[in-house]
């Protein structure tokens, strides 16, 4: 689909005037399949991976039917199990509810009652909230929700995992009988699928992509090595990649790493639950921003964060188990975008390495630190991923990429802008409009103004430059 494509599901020329802006040229599948269901007034249960588009999903049909709030008494509601992740939907929505002069908030733990009291006392449309905060706001008698006509749960599946869903529905039950609900799930059964059948009524079903994370669009590589080395190793990542994602098993390691990496001259901001909500909000925006290259999370504090042009994963301490490590892989190759995957295996954890590597779906060998691991893989090199239902494009580990053949659908441009820590950019050529450039897709090291060689892919935001090689 074009631009236009937005424009046939319904959404007016405003609106896909602030998508094009902002770089969004089409629906992506998920958008596509919910934004018209939605505009009907139809109840929707979506399943889609991260990174698929799902807040603009739901998001854009909320700003269109979105009704002026009277104070205290808004008129939408969006349900999300954390805080980075509610605050991120807020800062998502919030350009294209203000284009219609409709007002968003987010509102959560952790920080004080006070600014959310004097907002919602202001009058607010459309409110982002974690269940926790918003009964908190409730028995006070901050607001009330019978003026709410529609509702948003997102990422159910993880409010069960959190125990939120009997607050949920306590919740869901107090806004306007003649509610719309969208429901968006990575599963639909056990109390999740309890959860829809008692908040929604005969609502439509979407399913977008892979059932569960999709880590197939992710190279992922395997290094042994010794537990002292593994600081510089995970700094090595970062310098030959940027935007890099570290997962530690506790806060103090995570806040000893993120000391150790600035020290190497790597910036690095930790997240976790010991840190203030300012902090964590902090750490976030710097690392969304491109101010520190390293985000480095505990699994918790993970949770519900959502940044595109994530460049690599570096699994610091091993994940306990499989899911753990899908769920933190998933934060690199996100929307379409190439990622890399490394893991730091110490002597004596290689049995276990393979168990979850087995259990998975990826094949991989576990060898010496190299950072030609890193580098764009070989075309036609993939590896099997036995419970993901596509092929992934994963190299072999250890093999350089070999400069592609020019051929007559490759292009000559210009890289127009790049992001040393980000790994992002854009190129000019022959072609409408720039392409973007993910570091993960380039043979070697680029700069603004340098001359590359490259193949062009549709990716979810429009042309990508794939196979980048410096001519």
């Amino acid at each position: 689909m074009s631009v236009s494509g937005f424009q046939a599901l319904g959404v007016p020329d405003d609106l896909v005037a602030r998508l094009r802006r902002a770089g969004i040229l089409e629906p992506t599948p998920i958008q596509a399949a919910v934004i018209p269901d939605m505009l009907t007034g139809r109840d929707v249960s979506g399943r889609a991976p991260t990174g698929s588009g799902k807040t603009l999903a739901f998001g854009l049909p909320l700003v269109l039917n979105l009704a002026s709030a009277r104070r205290r008494r808004p008129t939408a509601l969006v349900l999300a199990p954390t805080r980075e992740l509610a605050q991120q939907i807020a800062d998502a929505i919030a350009p294209f509810a203000g284009d219609r002069a409709r007002r968003v908030v987010a509102l959560y733990g952790g920080v004080g009652y006070g600014a959310q009291r004097k907002a919602l006392d202001a009058g607010v449309d459309l409110i982002v909230a974690c269940p926790g905060r918003l009964e908190d706001l409730i028995s006070m008698g901050a607001l009330v929700l019978d003026d709410v006509h529609h509702v948003v749960i997102d990422e159910a599946d993880r409010m069960a995992d959190m125990g939120f869903l009997p607050a949920v529905k306590r919740i869901v039950e107090q806004t306007n009988r003649a509610r719309q609900v969208l429901l968006f799930s990575a599963t639909f059964d056990g109390a999740v699928g309890k959860l829809s059948a008692a908040v929604q009524r005969d609502p439509l079903r979407h399913e977008v992509g892979a059932t569960g994370a999709d880590v197939s669009a992710a190279r992922h590589v395997y290094w042994g090595v010794e537990r002292a080395d593994r600081p510089e190793r995970t700094a090595q990542v970062v310098r030959e990649l940027g935007s890099t994602m570290v997962f530690c098993r506790t806060r103090h390691g995570a806040d000893r790493l993120a000391k150790h990496l600035a020290r190497s001259g790597v910036t690095a901001a930790a997240i976790h639950g010991g840190r203030s909500q300012i902090q964590r909000d902090r750490a976030l925006r710097d690392f969304a921003s491109g101010v520190v290259s390293t985000l480095v999370a505990t699994d918790v504090a993970a949770r519900g964060v959502h940044v595109d042009g994530v460049a690599a994963v570096v699994h610091y301490d091993m994940p306990a188990d499989a899911a753990t490590y899908v769920h933190r892989s998933g934060r690199t190759a996100r929307a379409g975008a190439s990622g890399v995957v490394v893991s730091l295996v110490e002597p004596g954890s290689e049995k276990a390495v393979r168990a979850f590597q087995h259990e998975v779906g990826i094949e991989g060998r576990i060898e010496a630190a190299s950072v030609t691991h890193l580098q764009p893989p070989a075309s036609g090199t993939v590896a099997k991923l036995a419970k993901v239902p596509t092929v992934a494009k994963v190299a072999t580990v250890g093999t350089p990429a070999p400069r592609a053949p020019r051929s007559a659908d490759r292009m000559i441009g210009t890289v127009a802008f790049f992001h040393r820590h980000r790994g992002f950019g854009f190129i000019d050529g022959n072609h409408p409009g720039t392409a973007f450039l993910h570091q993960s897709n380039v043979a070697s090291k680029v700069a603004r103004g340098q001359r590359v060689e490259y193949a062009l892919r549709q990716g979810p935001k429009g042309l990508e430059a794939v196979d980048v090689v410096a001519v």
